[in-house]
């Protein structure tokens, strides 16, 4: 009777889980909402500025930049200064207060949610892990697809291995009714969930935060394969992760103070040099 409850209740959680990313709160889509085709990739914020009430302050400001398809951009700053706001706008999780937000040339505040999230693949800082075997967690868009493409992603990930450690293997049932699994596992596995999407826009949100550093090592080596052909947003706090970005963004204060690539940075000795700096002191 329990395995059979428990089953029941991972079939439940993979259910609520494609509702959560097929849904959402704030609309219901009609034929007035864009529904993208595939996309290549390129993500412009316009003028953009964001604050959560009329009163408030802002979080972002002025927020201009154009990521070509294919580019790697790297969001950089100090605790607070607004770096993960930028993506969840993104993501339309919010709207901005002033400016827009542009996905080859569609304005997001026209698209319909699902259609726009569905081609993002995004690790975020909280890893969620849901009720369910470990390949339903990362097969989520696609619960029908072969293993074999599971496993490609997991290994990309670095997660194949202590997957086939358990007994079970990708049949292994985690979440709060399955085996626990350390944070570290945990962000290999919505790595590879997001990668298991092929997303045309991928955004890292300190996504290797929870690892050791053998294990982000093997994510780093990996990490040319991971970024092929994709768009990408990287948030990091370790800088030495994103100096092979193609662009660096500098935050401070919910604004945009020096940008480009990390030896530019270095060589003018502002924000990011120091910031560095005391990353290689400690």
């Amino acid at each position: 009777m329990g395995l059979w409850q428990t089953l029941q209740d991972a079939v439940l959680s993979v259910q609520r889980l494609n509702d959560i990313y097929e849904a959402d709160p704030e609309e219901k889509d009609s034929a007035q909402l864009v529904h993208l085709p595939p996309l290549r990739g390129r993500v412009t914020f316009e003028h953009v500025s964001f604050r959560y009430h009329p009163d408030d302050r802002n979080i972002l400001t002025d927020i201009h930049v154009d990521i070509l398809p294919g580019q790697t951009c790297a969001i950089v700053g100090r605790s607070g200064s607004g770096k993960s706001t930028l993506v969840m706008l993104l993501e339309r999780f919010y709207a901005p207060t002033e400016g827009r937000i542009l996905i080859d040339g569609y304005d997001i505040a026209a698209v319909a949610v699902q259609s726009l999230r569905r081609q993002l693949g995004a690790v975020l800082q909280e890893s969620t892990i849901f009720t369910g075997t470990i390949r339903e967690n990362i097969a989520m868009a696609d619960p029908e697809a072969p293993l074999e493409r599971i496993i490609a992603v997991a290994k990309l990930a670095n997660a194949h291995d202590f997957i086939m450690a358990f007994p079970l293997g990708y049949a292994t049932v985690v979440g709060d009714l399955g085996i626990k699994l350390s944070g570290g596992q945990k962000q290999r596995l919505c790595i590879a969930r997001a990668l298991f999407k092929e997303p045309s826009v991928l955004i890292l949100d300190e996504a290797t935060s929870a690892l050791d550093s053998e294990s982000e090592k093997a994510i780093q080596d990996n990490m040319r394969t991971i970024l092929q052909n994709r768009t990408a947003l990287i948030i990091a706090h370790r800088l030495s992760t994103v100096q092979h970005a193609d662009m660096i963004l500098v935050l401070d204060e919910g604004m945009i103070v020096e940008r480009g690539t990390h030896q530019a940075l270095m060589e003018q000795k502002g924000l990011y040099y120091y910031l560095s700096s005391q990353q290689l002191s400690v």
